[in-house]
């Protein structure tokens, strides 16, 4: 028998692009779950990648009424993976991963709905690079204004950080308030209460992105590029570092000097008191470098600025070093704050 094409149109297709830990996994998986429930057909599939962050992984979804695959006649062949030019609604969680759609041409003037959180998570060429690499978030607002045919952008991390959840709630919130998907609010809301986890937050996070998907100021999430050097002590927490201490004080510009502590300070963390001395033996080549050449006229701009890179340089991140720091106490406090933690609950980190 020859295939009775589908005359009711193409199944809704639906792209999510999302970070390791973010819960893609868990929106795509409501998402097919609300539509299952209210008679669809729904397939989702995932691809994960190895972005220069956590992992950024597409999720892609196909939704098709009962009504349609009656009409037909026969069962439909839903698509695996995401294609140019044809999809309904992309969902980013976080304002890079929207860029990288817009790149892979997955948003399209004609048909395209481009819902994105405007925060960052910020890729390792961003971090390593010397002063500020922090990319423009400014480009992907104008590309994504050009390319989509409604583009809402707004912080969903921010809102799901104020309602104790994660931002996979606060997205599926801004997806029922986009009007994207035809599904009332009750049928996401039931969704969530389905799950069994964690309802309560994740309610009140779906109702921050609900409520703030109609007035979607699409503009890029508040950057803090304050980051104060510490203030000099007056004394070293050590007495075997207070040498230290004082010869910062003694041969060095004032500018200077509050760098050229933390410098010393990383020295001594990466091997010892003798290589912070090292150091300090480079810096007051720079600093008499500098001075020979108008320095103080310039307010010690090249001393002020090698206390940085000389530190950075002098204590390479090595297997040992990064091995450090992550057996930190610190970093362990730092990741169950991430987490949302609450005392008692186990946590479990995978390298």
């Amino acid at each position: 028998m020859k295939p009775v094409p589908m005359q009711q149109g193409n199944p809704i297709k639906i792209a999510i692009l999302a970070m390791g830990g973010q819960g893609g996994g868990v929106l795509a998986d409501w998402i097919v779950d609300m539509a299952e429930h209210a008679g669809w057909w729904a397939q989702t599939t995932s691809v994960p990648g190895v972005a220069q962050r956590t992992g950024a992984t597409i999720y892609y979804l196909e939704l098709l009424p009962e009504s349609d695959v009656q009409r037909a006649g026969r069962q439909p062949a839903l698509a695996l993976m995401p294609t140019p030019g044809d999809v309904d609604l992309v969902v980013a969680a976080e304002l890079m991963e929207g860029g990288r759609a817009i790149q892979r041409g997955l948003v399209t003037p004609e048909r395209t709905v481009l819902l994105t959180s405007s925060h960052r998570s910020y890729a390792v060429s961003e971090k390593s690079a010397p002063g500020n690499g922090i990319a423009d978030p400014n480009k992907v607002l104008e590309a994504g204004r050009a390319a989509a045919k409604r583009f809402l952008c707004f912080d969903l991390q921010a809102l799901a950080d104020r309602a104790g959840s994660v931002i996979s709630a606060s997205l599926f919130g801004a997806v029922a308030g986009s009007g994207a998907l035809p599904f009332a609010r009750e049928d996401f809301e039931a969704t969530v209460r389905r799950a069994g986890l964690g309802v309560d937050a994740s309610l009140r996070a779906f109702a921050l992105g609900f409520e703030s998907a109609d007035q979607a100021p699409a503009q890029p999430a508040p950057i803090d590029l304050e980051r104060p050097v510490p203030a000099l002590p007056d004394v070293a927490a050590n007495p075997r570092t207070q040498a230290l201490l004082d010869a910062i004080k003694r041969d060095f510009p004032a500018c200077a000097q509050p760098m050229l502590a933390v410098g010393a300070r990383r020295q001594i963390e990466f091997q010892d008191l003798a290589y912070a001395r090292d150091y300090l033996r480079h810096m007051k080549a720079i600093r008499d470098l500098d001075a020979a050449h108008g320095g103080e006229g310039q307010q010690w701009a090249l001393t002020c600025a090698a206390a940085r890179y000389v530190a950075t340089a002098m204590a390479y991140d090595d297997v040992i070093r990064v091995a450090d720091l992550k057996t930190r106490g610190t970093r362990f406090e730092r990741v169950r704050a991430e987490v949302g933690a609450k005392p008692g609950q186990l946590v479990y980190t995978t390298e």
